[in-house]
């Protein structure tokens, strides 16, 4: 078996420890004897979304995401008929917005892709610390650290979790990020693979299922540790003394 990831505008959009979940889809696969190809497309580059099994779209600032935006505009139907037909993306931070409808910055507003229902707005004050998810898609909590300025609405999408500690989309809704159909969108970064093996092996799983048509479990691999520093996280977090001081720092 074999997986090809399509890591798009690494030029560009690179901020966020993106090569950190590139390496961890990879790893995860070779450690189960499953051939991996990772290529990256840098803006420019013809884009064959059906030669691709695994798609990352990074983050980068508001004046990278404005030059990705004309490149991306060139692939917008493929990109959408890729995820139409159930084709696995994770897009993290600036991606995220980029699948939106737009992202409306201080100065401008950034015209999105549209595959998602959702839309962007900037506000001066920026959502940074760590934050821990309570996922539909997994028994075990989702770990990471957001740091954006924009404020994201997602309507009718399913959200990737509820915020147990942090604060998501908006600062307020209490949601976080967006799964739609093999897409998960998501402002967790630091980078987020690595920190969740369990997001990373959903990720493969449901490529492999597509490309071979056939139900497919992955092995466990020896994720002690990263269970271990997965429980600390989400542990610490939920402690109301913790949770309650950090509150009172943030407001005072």
């Amino acid at each position: 078996m074999k997986l090809t990831i399509g890591h798009l505008y690494p030029d560009l959009l690179n901020l966020y420890g993106d090569r950190g979940n590139i390496q961890c889809l990879r790893k995860r696969l070779e450690w189960r004897g499953i051939e991996a190809e990772v290529i990256p497309f840098i803006s420019g580059d013809t884009i064959d979304f059906s030669k691709l099994d695994v798609v990352l779209l990074g983050g980068g600032s508001d004046r990278e995401q404005e030059l990705v935006c004309s490149h991306l505009q060139k692939i917008r139907e493929d990109f959408r008929t890729y995820v139409e037909e159930d084709g696995v993306v994770l897009a993290v931070c600036g991606g995220y917005q980029l699948l939106g409808h737009y992202y409306k910055t201080q100065t401008k507003t950034i015209e999105g892709l549209g595959i998602l229902d959702i839309k962007t707005e900037w506000e001066p004050e920026r959502l940074i610390r760590n934050i821990v998810l309570d996922s539909p898609l997994f028994d075990t909590p989702v770990v990471g650290f957001e740091n954006h300025g924009g404020r994201t609405y997602i309507g009718d999408h399913t959200p990737f979790g509820k915020v147990v500690f942090g604060l998501g989309n908006t600062g307020k809704s209490g949601q976080e990020g967006v799964i739609y159909k093999n897409v998960i969108a998501t402002y967790l970064h630091g980078p987020l693979l690595p920190k969740n093996p369990h997001v990373c092996d959903y990720l493969l799983e449901h490529a492999l299922q597509r490309k071979y048509g056939t139900e497919i479990h992955l092995e466990p691999l020896p994720d002690e540790l990263e269970h271990k520093a997965n429980s600390y996280i989400a542990d610490r977090y939920n402690d109301k003394k913790y949770v309650l001081k950090e509150t009172i720092k943030r407001y005072t």
